[in-house]
């Protein structure tokens, strides 16, 4: 080791007050160490009561996190049972308390809060209510202890009426807001021995700071005791089941929790509603606290092979049509009963959600099922379908269908990736006079934004592989940019117009290869163009004659966009940049045809490795029939037209 090392180490050691950085690098930078002091954490549990009795699962819950976060001890603010009744239940509920939280790896400490301490009943009131059975089985009303150099102190806060005790003990009554001289006397002595703590942390059930929840209390007592002390740093209480943060007075800071199983209004955490348990991380030099719902913590001892396997499984739950795809007429009309079968692969149970996304013109009845999938079971799903017709400028998507899914483990559940999935629609029927042989020459016009023809995606499949994408274009303008034949969106491939140039594109893998003409296209002629990707190289031909290629290799990423004749699809699948001219013999092919120069037929041939053939010398309605196999007719939308065509 050189001197520079030496140098450097004995820096950091001086630092470090005698603790060091251990390396054999040179120069190694001075990286800070932690303080060498005593620290520690603990948690805080909310009310338990007041809302259904499934709220000791919560419970139940809050206490296997405790166990995972291994705090030196538990605190609560108090409602530990249901309360408001007599002896019997009340031996009950309790013995259900301490039996939940005798999981606990750490010590837990009560604070007595009314449900705890109220009696309800037919027969005469005992004279201190529940007091008795509460110190008999939960501990002191009021009390502190010592721990690592801090105090941890416990008031009651539901002592009644000292004038009236005869009288049913009612948080609500200002005269039963108040700290009797005895408890008063118990805290000014115990502040007194605790002098020389660094910490005190103040706990009870009613948060008796706030003064517009409990006017007529005597707390300003209380605080003046706590303040005089010098070295209270915080008070926490429960009660009101909503979070509340008091800010820091005289040195104090005031906090009041919500719940770990109580009653609410609902889960709305920004709210400040929902089942947790504080953490308080203790420092010589303060404290900090935060908030962490119930059920969060996790234990990465779960995360096995195995069960990432059977999570990833669960993932990959299987939803399989059983009925045929949606029909509609030519008009967009339709209506039926969709069914389909939902295996889940994995040892768990799956809860199912299906929601449908609201499309015009679609109704589906009813609009969400929910649904519990055994372990490697199935479920019959079966709803009404029915479609009104379609508007002349509107196309026919098909309705989406939301799948939530939540994995059900034995103590907790995980909620998985939702999924949108495309319910199959087939192709409308059209009229054996759509697909005859027309005597005229006529082709597709497209003019103004939002025109072009649409083919839904779900009405042909292209494999991954080697293509063909080919048409006759006349374009009427320079453009500098517009889509021809696309399904364009970072992903899968079509024909455009590139500052005037024609260019034919496919996303493999992770880009774009494109190969683009260098000339401009002429304008106010017909032109073939024809793009090729054969698994090696992607080529572009202009009239059968090559004009730019590029090597390309890697498998062809795909998209659930609609394919546009006159258009390109944006992110919500709309068509924007329109072609500006007319569109014949649109082809797209599951073959490389072309692997040379060749004479371009002004009519196409149809044959089994054509996925689409448009002539587009007739309409059907608004369909534009599609001649190949898929009989994936497209809808015109916007000034699209069929018309005579230029010579």
């Amino acid at each position: 080791m050189n001197i520079k090392t030496i140098i450097a180490l004995l820096s950091i050691a001086s630092l470090c007050h005698g603790h060091e950085i251990h390396t054999n690098r040179e120069n190694p930078r001075l990286l800070p160490l932690p303080k060498d002091e005593e620290n520690f954490h603990f948690l805080i549990f909310g009310d338990r009561t007041g809302g259904p009795p499934e709220g000791i699962k919560v419970l139940a819950q809050a206490a296997e996190d405790a166990n995972l976060l291994d705090p030196d001890l538990v605190m609560t603010v108090g409602d530990l049972i249901q309360g408001y009744n007599e002896n019997d239940l009340w031996i009950k509920q309790m013995e259900e308390y301490q039996k939940t939280l005798s999981v606990l790896r750490m010590p837990w400490f009560p604070v007595a809060g009314n449900h705890d301490i109220f009696w309800r009943g037919k027969g005469p009131k005992p004279a201190t209510e529940h007091e008795a059975n509460y110190e008999k089985h939960f501990g002191p009303l009021w009390y502190w202890f010592q721990h690592k150099k801090c105090g941890f102190l416990v008031l009651f806060s539901d002592e009644g009426d000292p004038a009236d005790a005869s009288k049913p003990r009612d948080f609500n009554r200002p005269e039963q807001q108040k700290f009797s001289e005895q408890q008063l006397q118990f805290l000014e002595k115990s502040l007194a021995e605790m002098k020389d703590l660094k910490h005190v942390f103040l706990f009870m059930h009613h948060p008796r700071w706030a003064s517009d929840i409990y006017p007529g209390n005597n707390w300003d007592k209380v605080h003046q005791l706590l303040v005089r002390a010098g070295n209270v740093s915080a008070c926490f209480a429960g009660h009101i089941h909503r979070l509340r943060y008091d800010g820091k007075k005289d040195g104090i800071e005031y906090f009041a929790l919500a719940a770990t199983g109580g009653q609410m209004p609902g889960i709305y955490p920004g709210l400040g509603y929902l089942h947790h348990y504080n953490l308080v991380s203790v420092r010589p030099g303060g404290i900090q606290v935060s908030t962490l719902p119930v059920g969060t913590v996790m234990n990465p001892r779960d995360f096995t092979p195995e069960h990432l396997a059977d999570l990833d499984a669960a993932r990959a739950i299987n939803i399989k049509l059983t009925s045929p795809p949606l029909r509609l007429a030519a008009d967009g009309t339709g209506s039926g009963v969709y069914e389909m079968e939902i295996t889940n692969p994995a040892k768990a149970g799956i809860e199912v959600t299906l929601t449908f996304a609201k499309q015009n013109g679609w109704v589906l009845s009813p609009d969400h099922q929910h649904l519990v999938v055994s372990a490697n079971g199935k479920a019959e799903v079966k709803f009404q379908w029915s479609r009104s017709g379609a508007a002349p400028t509107e196309s026919t998507p098909a309705p989406r269908l939301e799948v939530e899914t939540e994995y059900l483990a034995e103590k907790y559940r995980v909620a998985l990736p939702a999924r949108v999935i495309p319910l199959r629609v087939s192709p409308p029927q059209l009229p054996d006079e759509a697909f005859a042989a027309s005597t005229q020459e006529f082709s597709m016009k497209v003019a103004g934004n939002a025109s072009g023809a649409r083919v839904d995606s779900s009405f042909f499949d292209l494999p991954i592989g080697p293509m063909t994408l080919e048409t006759w274009v006349y374009p009427t303008e320079q453009q500098k940019e517009a889509g021809i034949v696309a399904k364009t969106e970072q992903s899968d491939y079509g024909m455009s117009i590139d500052q005037g140039r024609a260019t034919f594109l496919i996303f493999l893998e992770n880009h774009y290869v494109k190969a683009t003409m260098t000339d401009l296209l002429p304008l106010n002629r017909w032109t073939h163009l024809a793009g090729v990707y054969d698994g090696k190289e992607v080529r572009l031909y202009v009239d059968g004659v090559e004009v730019a290629k590029q090597p390309a290799r890697g498998a062809r990423v795909s998209n659930a966009l609609p394919l546009y004749v006159g258009a390109d699809p944006n992110r919500k699948g709309l068509p924007s940049r329109p072609f500006h001219g007319r569109l014949d013999e649109i082809r797209l092919s599951k073959v490389a045809r072309y692997q040379a120069g060749f004479k371009p037929m002004r009519l196409l041939d149809t044959d089994p490795n054509c996925i689409l053939h448009f002539r587009a010398d007739r309409a059907s309605g608004r369909y534009l029939p599609d001649h190949s196999p898929s009989r994936a007719h497209a809808v015109m939308m916007g000034d699209a037209t069929i018309s005579e065509s230029p010579q």
